[in-house]
């Protein structure tokens, strides 16, 4: 019974024992690297499980490579992949670039992955170029009318300017102020109806692909529709608030004239107040100078008849103009 607990105790400590080797030292690909010619030594394999490197990861793209031509080497994938880069993809851009002519090392490849760029999808834009289409840009002529222009952009990978450059969005940007630019230095909107390729020209050679990651081959202008009146509505606006200014203006002067008005008003009630209290002083001043013996009864009674004799004038002055006012009504009747 002990001589078959031992004897299965050995045969577990075998197949551990196997399995840790197959994992630290990976045969099976070894001995692939080996069928296709790529000489790869065992402990090489070996470092990279220590590495904590899949060694697939290195040494299939390394075997892609080897049989596409290309002079890369291990050290170079692995110290790629451990400075968080995808080597599959960047030998699949080196094998691109090599069958369509492309000069791309490696260096500037592994650049390119590593500043998060998809080098793959740029070696195949460089190739077939992509179609770049705007949002609907609106742009004013200087005669007010606004256009509505849509462009499509074609663009071509530039390899040499990938780390660093400009993407996408900043071309169709330039492009839009661009087409801005050209419309809105144009006196009549019917001449851009009439030659929409004049913006394309002018804007093509503007070089808005400066700093970008893009070579712009052609602007193709895809539609142009004719907006609002922008001019007319600028002026009608314009219009209106000269007008709201105009009438605050003279609700300012009404106030005033109303504030005038009642300051007018006010004074003249205070000198009919001071008029009133002459008159009232006036039988005093009279009673004191026959008091004083400086008026004389003679001379009061003179008085006295010039005062009724003048508001008797007064009377009839006032009764003249209703007189005159009822002798046409009577005519009339």
């Amino acid at each position: 019974m002990s001589a078959l607990f031992g004897s299965v105790f050995v045969l577990f400590v075998a197949v551990v024992a196997i399995a840790v080797f197959l994992h630290f030292v990976p045969l099976g690909l070894w001995i692939s690297a080996l069928a296709a010619g790529v000489r790869v030594g065992i402990f090489t394999l070996v470092g990279m499980r220590l590495r904590r490197v899949p060694p697939a990861k290195i040494v299939m793209p390394l075997i892609k490579a080897n049989k596409a031509g290309l002079e890369v080497n291990v050290n170079q994938l692995e110290a790629h992949f451990l400075a968080g880069g995808n080597v599959d993809r960047v030998v699949d851009a080196l094998i691109a670039a090599q069958r369509a002519q492309i000069p791309l090392p490696f260096e500037r490849s592994a650049a390119i992955d590593l500043a998060g760029r998809n080098v793959l999808e740029a070696v195949q834009m460089s190739v077939n170029p992509r179609v770049l289409e705007t949002p609907l840009v609106s742009a004013v002529a200087m005669n007010g009318i606004e256009l509505k222009i849509k462009a499509r952009v074609t663009v071509r990978a530039n390899i040499d300017r990938l780390v660093g450059g400009a993407g996408e969005a900043t071309v169709l940007a330039r492009v839009g102020e661009g087409i801005v630019t050209t419309v809105g230095s144009s006196h009549d909107h019917r001449d851009v109806l009439a030659n929409p390729d004049h913006i394309s020209r002018t804007v093509l050679g503007k070089g808005l692909d400066a700093g970008t990651a893009f070579e712009i081959l052609s602007i193709d202008i895809a539609d142009v529709d004719v907006g609002r009146n922008i001019g007319a509505e600028l002026q009608t606006d314009q219009a209106e608030a000269d007008k709201r200014i105009a009438q605050a203006k003279a609700e300012e002067r009404r106030a005033m004239a109303v504030a005038k008005e009642q300051e007018m008003r006010a004074y003249t009630q205070e000198m009919q107040a001071k008029v009133v209290e002459s008159q009232a002083e006036v039988p005093q001043a009279l009673a004191a100078a026959l008091r004083d013996g400086k008026l004389g009864a003679l001379d009061y009674y003179n008085l006295s008849n010039l005062m009724a004799d003048t508001k008797m004038r007064e009377s009839i002055g006032s009764l003249a103009p209703e007189a005159a006012h009822d002798t046409p009504s009577r005519q009339g009747g």
